[in-house]
């Protein structure tokens, strides 16, 4: 899209999109009805619920990505058809996904995804090496980033899911959109690169654009909102302005009164020796990691991007070796040769990237649940369908799981909903060891509060749980003990409860030479 005046967010309270009396419908199925509201220029717009509400479905309506929607949408102050993104596009309406992996197209450099839309658009049949990677240097200094020749002409799907994220961000700011809707953008960044996009956001602002930002995480919209609103089963039920009241937020995301649980509530005293994990170097120049977890309790591992704390949860999995670390599992040498040695001795993990790694793109809940226990559905060899369906079935109620029945595919769920399957899959393996690599990563409280409890019944039963997050609010509202992890070494070791957060968040932002402190 070239950058002239029809796409320059305009600097009045003229409302940049709006919606009047949308709705979307799949089949019987109302999951958006007769939405109102206004985005105007210069303001940032948190839009909340829990994962089902119809966050997705309106922004798919309002991105051109569900062109099905009932109602009108006016860009401008025009009605328009968004019948497609690139019409979207066209429009001023840039939209990043929560799925990175979807914005990105392997084999093609870096510098060549970055200018993508230029081919898309119509007015370029071929772009030359050196004007793309000019024009991604001008894209990604607008974010603050200075990567090198090498990185530009690598193949982007190498890219990790951190750089992706600022890839697709920097490309869609290109075209100077009128709007711009981001869908939990920070999901896969560090502390320092949210910080740099949360500046980046306020001088967009600044200059008049209308952001719509989707998160989770109240922290971040108390910080960079100037306006939430919450829809709950399709509805919008709240339309506020600062200040906002958090305790009327939740209940209107819920349906029911709530608090706000910031820690743990009865602790859960450690048990027997589960997990002994020595000389292990998770990165490259780190002092060899020492570390015991015990069951009975939920053992949380706070770090940021690049701690070091899924090269862990890794090692522990059997996903990758480390020739001098030494492992005992249960009190007996553990050396998991492949991720199946490690389920079988009674190891499981949920991997940070649910899409990437924990899901099979088409297979229903029921295919999905019964992969890891085919020798309790199976009879001579063959799956019992009716065996499958009912173990699906349990976690869909365990888990409070939306899906229409255990023969919907995972992609038809909300991400929230994909993620308790995926936890509630492996959780009902009773495992000795469970590990659940950013378990919260873009779901919702009530979600969240689901899998923390989940996962708290399994320490009770005499289970050992570790929780790996970069959340601080997170890990204390899960676990009994807390490890941080700084550049791969232990930086702080604390019973939850004993340290005041403040003193948690230094431990993790610190260097691990001088932070390091046993509570």
């Amino acid at each position: 899209m070239t950058s002239d005046a029809r796409f320059t967010a305009q600097a009045d309270d003229f409302a940049v999109v709006r919606l009047s009396g949308v709705g979307v419908r799949y089949g019987d199925n109302q999951v958006l009805e007769g939405v109102d509201l206004a985005l105007h220029p210069g303001t940032i717009t948190a839009l909340l619920g829990t994962n089902g509400a119809g966050k997705s479905t309106l922004i798919g309506a309002v991105s051109g990505a569900n062109a099905a929607y009932t109602g009108e949408i006016a860009v401008a102050g025009e009605t328009v058809r968004l019948a497609s993104p690139t019409k979207a596009r066209r429009a001023g309406i840039e939209t990043v996904h929560q799925r990175i992996a979807d914005g990105i197209v392997p084999d093609l450099s870096v510098a060549d995804n970055l200018v993508l839309t230029d081919l898309t658009s119509g007015g370029h049949r071929v772009v030359r090496r050196r004007a793309a990677e000019a024009a991604a240097r001008q894209a990604l200094a607008r974010l603050g980033l200075d990567w090198s020749d090498e990185v530009l002409r690598a193949d982007a799907g190498r890219l990790g899911a951190s750089d992706a994220q600022l890839l697709i961000l920097a490309r869609a700011l290109r075209s100077t959109p009128r709007l711009l809707i981001l869908d939990e953008p920070t999901s896969a960044l560090t502390a320092t690169e949210a910080d740099r996009l949360f500046d980046v956001l306020r001088a967009l602002r600044a200059e008049g654009l209308a952001i719509l930002f989707v998160s989770h995480r109240f922290g971040e919209i108390e910080r960079l909102a100037d306006r939430i609103l919450v829809l709950r089963d399709g509805r919008l039920e709240l339309d506020a302005a600062r200040p906002f009241d958090w305790h009327v937020a939740l209940e209107a995301m819920l349906g029911v009164p709530t608090e706000l649980q910031q820690h743990v509530t009865e602790p859960l005293s450690p048990g027997d020796e589960v997990l002994t994990v020595t000389g292990a170097t998770l990165l490259p120049g780190a002092t060899p990691l020492h570390l015991t977890v015990r069951g009975g309790q939920v053992t949380g591992i706070l770090g940021l991007l690049g701690a070091g704390k899924t090269e862990l949860a890794e090692l522990v999995a059997g996903v990758r070796t480390d020739p001098a670390a030494t492992l005992t599992l249960g009190g007996e040498p553990y050396r998991p040769a492949t991720p199946v040695a490690a389920i079988d001795a009674g190891v499981a993990l949920v991997p940070e990237e649910r899409q990437r790694q924990g899901i099979q793109p088409g297979w229903s809940i029921a295919r999905t649940v019964g992969l890891p226990v085919l020798r309790e559905i199976s009879r001579l060899g063959v799956v019992s369908t009716a065996r499958e369906r009912a173990v699906a079935d349990e976690v869909i109620d365990a888990f409070d799981v939306v899906a229409p029945s255990s023969a919907a595919t995972l992609d038809e769920l909300s991400g929230g909903n994909q993620q308790k399957v995926i936890v509630g899959r492996w959780l009902r393996t009773t495992p000795t060891l469970a590990l659940l690599d950013e378990p919260f990563r873009g779901v919702d409280i009530g979600a969240r509060r689901r899998i923390g409890a989940a996962a708290r019944s399994r320490a009770r039963e005499g289970g050992a749980v570790v929780v790996l997050s970069s959340d601080v609010d997170e890990i204390l509202e899960v676990a009994d003990r807390i490890v941080v992890l700084v550049a791969g070494e232990v930086a702080l070791d604390t019973p939850a409860g004993v340290l005041d957060r403040s003193r948690i968040v230094n431990a993790l932002l610190g260097d691990a030479e001088n932070r390091k402190e046993t509570a």
